[in-house]
């Protein structure tokens, strides 16, 4: 519209049943717009809210071992670690040394490297183990980004749940349908006993 008075840009407004917004009140002169500010205001939140839904954060899980724990622990952590990675997240592997354990650093090395290898289908070393006090550290990283395995993750979901509505479906149609032939079927008739043929005032 250029440049006009407070007064006309509020008629102009009033006219077109807009509001008068102040969009760079540092502007010489002062920038205003003409718009449905309520719309404007609905529009905003709607985005925001959908930013805040498909924006990823990047997690860090944490999985502690000891230098020597038993197969049947070190197959349940390895698990966690692998749920971790599929999910897109980031694991430190934490190796916990006590008393004299830590004058033999080798089997912190040794037990990390073969983690490594056994997950390396889902996640690749992104820092090499280093020896930090009485733990050995190192940080595994998923091959997957965050947003692909959510995006899996809720493919799997939605297919599970049309499933299931699918099954409940075809149960509902079973049984009408056998509703409908039992009510289609003719009854029998009930065949008479010699009882039926006394006379009901004969006391037996």
């Amino acid at each position: 519209m250029g440049i006009v008075r407070i007064e006309d840009a509020l008629r102009l407004a009033r006219e077109a049943d807009l509001d008068l917004v102040e969009v760079a009140a540092m502007a010489r002169p002062p920038v205003a717009r003409l718009m449905d500010y309520g719309k404007f205001k609905y529009e905003s939140a709607q985005k925001d809210r959908n930013s805040r839904r498909n924006q990823t954060n990047t997690v860090i899980k944490e999985m502690k071992l000891r230098p020597k724990i038993d197969n049947h622990d070190y197959e349940t952590k390895k698990g966690h670690v692998v749920r971790f990675l599929k999910a897109g997240d980031k694991v430190k592997i934490t190796i916990m040394f006590r008393g004299r354990e830590q004058s033999r650093p080798e089997l912190g090395f040794n037990l990390l490297k073969r983690l490594a290898d056994d997950v390396e289908e889902f996640g690749f070393v992104e820092a090499s183990p280093k020896q930090d006090g009485r733990n050995m550290l190192m940080v595994l990283g998923p091959h997957r980004k965050k947003s692909e395995a959510k995006a899996d993750v809720d493919a799997e979901r939605d297919a599970k749940a049309a499933a299931r509505t699918s099954d409940a479906e075809a149960e509902q149609a079973e049984r009408r349908e056998m509703a409908a032939a039992s009510a289609a079927a003719p009854k029998k008739k009930k065949k008479k006993g010699p009882a039926d043929n006394m006379d009901p005032d004969i006391d037996l």
